[in-house]
């Protein structure tokens, strides 16, 4: 996509400037959801169980702490959740070692940002050692700060991340634009007051006021975003 690319930080008829960019990590950036599944699956076929593919839309884009309870629960697992979250965070982990496939449109994204100076901060809902681990590969220059599941008190779907990513790039959430895959990464970004792109990996997400969807980050680029603050779509 290109176009004109306005001056950031100025306020037009249209509406307020966009300040800063703040991006989820599973299934926005790259291409794990998948990963996190198969972790899942694996794990509790070790433990005798099997696990509905029905219950993959429950578990996509929630902390982990709420997965791996919801999934204990469900199966029946002789199993306590700070002992699965660390057996799913190193089945995860194996996996992105063997390969770390960037969504469609990331990279292009990332680097306009940057080349326009754009504030970006990585928010999710992962713990600390997985993202640093993936900054290993998408380049943690691009981010002025980040946000890990395992380092607010309330992640998401709770506002606390996002409002703590805001603040840590000073930015006002209401000029802030959050790039989200899943339902659970939308609930806390519109409750923090931001404009959301919702990008859906797993599972469908209904357009709604405040809420742009687009099918890949392809149909994502700074104007678009800008032009979010500005109320057009």
């Amino acid at each position: 996509m290109t176009s004109t690319v306005p001056a950031l930080g100025t306020r037009t008829a249209e509406g307020s400037a966009l300040q800063a960019v703040l991006l989820d990590m599973d299934g926005t950036l790259v291409d794990t959801e998948g990963f996190w599944w198969d972790a899942e699956v694996e794990v509790f076929a070790a433990l005798g169980h099997t696990l509905d593919e029905a219950w993959r839309d429950v578990v996509v884009g929630g902390p982990m702490t709420r997965s791996a309870g919801f999934l204990i629960a469900s199966t029946g697992a002789d199993i306590t959740v700070p002992e699965l979250t660390v057996l799913l965070n190193d089945g995860f982990e194996n996996r992105i070692g063997r390969a770390l496939p960037l969504m469609p449109g990331a990279a292009r994204l990332l680097a306009e940002l940057a080349a326009h100076e754009v504030p970006m901060a990585l928010v999710s809902a992962s713990h600390r050692r997985i993202i640093d681990r993936v900054l290993d590969s998408i380049g943690a220059h691009h981010f002025a700060l980040t946000v890990a599941g395992d380092e607010v008190t309330r992640t998401k779907p709770h506002p606390d991340p996002y409002l703590l990513a805001a603040a840590g790039v000073g930015a006002e959430p209401a000029r802030c634009a959050v790039i989200e895959d899943t339902a659970t990464g939308v609930a806390a970004a519109e409750a923090a007051g931001c404009h959301v792109v919702a990008v859906p990996s797993v599972a469908p997400i209904a357009p709604a006021s405040g809420r742009t969807v687009v099918p890949s980050l392809e149909h994502v680029n700074l104007p678009f975003l800008q032009g979010l603050m500005a109320g057009k779509r």
